[in-house]
Formats: structure tokens, sequence, C-alpha cells
């Protein structure tokens, strides 16, 4: 389900039908969806008990999408393009139940876990003949261009949840589309990186003609990542600016090698943080302090990682490693 970005980042959004009586709640729904979303119809064959919740999270340039809803058929027409002013991409990946989704005259039968992009440009059906539990990423046309080469196709595209680097940005879409809040834990540059990484790298796998390069390019991208492990906000793109390459290439590099710009920098500055955390000389340095020496400019964020990592808190680690 589409939403356009309209709150403050990081600030959650919510909309039910559970405002509406209960003969009401469809039309309701579709005046949400066309209201504060994309221009579509909806049908439903469960009207006279429909139910349906929206959650909307904005990040940066993306916006993540929570929706939760009884059985319905959603059409982009042309007449609802013709209304529209924008015209973005949705990823979306079904949570647990299978459904299928028509652009281009092409249909494609989705499982839970699959994920597809839709281009809001051209006219598309999607059908959820269960109940609908996903996950519904906005990503604006621009955004989508500094990932993918081919971004005029007439057809959506799927990406299997089992096939290569499919797997991987299946398990980022079941876990956001449960607690979509989760994201706002995280610096909204690093998972949109990490969307369009892994976007990238499923629907465009790189040539195997680049082999020798791309080695290279992610050794020399790696050596110079302790350099830089306390500057917080670091992008993939000045990285990439500084090594001479274009973000996608730097994204496709470390792809290749099963390794992402942003797991390798977490993986970094945790090292770093776990070796100042045990040198006795340091041992009057606040967590916050050793955080921010890493490159966390918010300690709980910083605890959170460490925590997710090692098992402990950072504290915690500290008792069980003086010295050492």
């Amino acid at each position: 389900m589409p939403v356009a970005p309209s709150a403050p980042a990081h600030h959650l959004r919510e909309w039910t039908t559970a405002q509406a009586r209960p003969v009401e709640r469809l039309d309701y729904w579709v005046g949400a969806i066309c209201e504060a979303f994309l221009e579509m119809d909806c049908s439903s064959r469960a009207a006279d008990c429909f139910e349906g919740s929206l959650t909307h999270l904005p990040l940066d340039r993306l916006a993540v999408n929570q929706v939760q809803a009884s059985t319905q058929d959603v059409y982009r027409t042309p007449a609802c393009i013709a209304r529209s002013q924008a015209f973005p991409f949705y990823l979306i990946a079904q949570l647990d139940h299978p459904w299928h989704v028509k652009q281009g005259g092409q249909v494609l039968h989705l499982r839970p876990g699959d994920a597809v992009l839709v281009d809001a440009s051209r006219p598309y059906e999607l059908h959820f003949p269960h109940s609908v539990g996903c996950l519904s990423v906005q990503m604006p046309r621009a955004w989508v261009g500094e990932w993918l080469t081919a971004l005029e196709v007439p057809t959506a595209r799927a990406i299997h949840r089992e096939q290569g680097w499919g797997a991987v940005l299946s398990a980022l879409c079941l876990q956001l589309g449960r607690n979509p809040a989760l994201a706002a834990h995280m610096a909204p540059a690093w998972v949109e990186d990490q969307f369009g990484a892994l976007l990238a790298a499923a629907l465009e796998p790189q040539p195997t003609l680049a082999r020798a390069a791309t080695r290279d390019l992610h050794a020399r991208a790696v050596a110079w990542m302790p350099e830089r492990l306390d500057r917080s906000g670091l992008r993939a793109a000045d990285l990439a600016q500084h090594l001479g390459v274009s973000p996608r290439s730097l994204h496709r590099a470390f792809a290749r090698t099963g390794d992402t710009v942003a797991g390798r920098w977490r993986q970094l500055r945790l090292g770093h943080a776990r070796q100042l955390l045990s040198q006795r000389r340091l041992a009057g340095l606040s967590v916050a302090e050793v955080g921010r020496r890493c490159g966390y400019t918010d300690a709980s964020h910083f605890g959170r990682d460490f925590q997710r990592d090692a098992g402990v808190t950072p504290l915690r680690w500290r008792q069980q490693h003086p010295g050492g």
C-alpha cells in the first residue's frame, strides 16, 4: 500500500477504520488511502465487516508503511494516475499470505516474504485474497534512479525470498513489516542505504567480468573505514566520493563479497568500542563517550547496537573484560 510522507521524520502516523461505523469502514478506508496516500480504487468482499489500519514512518527520502487490513483488491487506474502529482515506486512484501500483482500485462504470484517493486506511474492491480499484512516502502523516482540502471520497466519486478540477496531483503522487509518503529532507532540514511543496496543487488546482479575491480574497490573501502570510525553521520556517499566511484558501484562491490557498507561500518565501530571498553587506562571514560568516539551521537542507540552485537550492555562488557 503506497503512502506519501506528510509527517516529521521519525514521527509515526496511524489511521484505523475503528474510527468509523462498521457499515462505513470500507468507504473510510478508500477515502483515507486516496486522501493521505496515492489515488487508488479499492474493493473488498468483506465490505460488511471491513477492518484496516495503516502505520506510516517517514525517514529522510523514503517512508516505511505497515498495512493490516481485510481482504481487498486495489486498482491504480489511468484515471487515478491522471489525478496524481507524484509517481514514486513501492517495494511491497506480504508477511503471511500469498497474493498477486498485475502490471503491464504480467501477473506475478507472490508468496509470503517475496517482495515486489511496483511503478506508480503505470496502472497496476494488487490482489489480496486473504487478509493484508504487509510492508510497503515508498521510494521516490529520483532515489530509485540512483540505485537501478533500468528505471522505466513496464512490469512489476519480483524479488524472491530464497534467491541471492532477495533473502536478505526479505528478512529486512519482514522485520520492519512486523515492527516499523524499529526503523526509528536507526539513522535514516543507514536504513535507506540498506534498502538501496539490497534492491540493486537483488534486481541487477553485477556482471562477473568486474570481479577483480570489485575486490580491489572493496579492499580500498575497508582499509579507509577505520580512519573515520569516530566521525558520526558518515554515509556511503562520502566513502564513494573519497574513493572516486559512484555510491552504486561501491554498494555493488560490497554486495559482491557478501557484505554491505552499513554492516561493515557497524561491525568496525562496535569492534572498536569493545577495544576501548576493555582498556584499563580508559576506565574513566563514560559509556556515552566511548560511543561518541565510535561514531555514535546517541548513547541509547550505541547501547542497543552494542547489546544486539555482543549480547551484553557496554557497561557489562567493561566489567567482564577488565584490562584485556
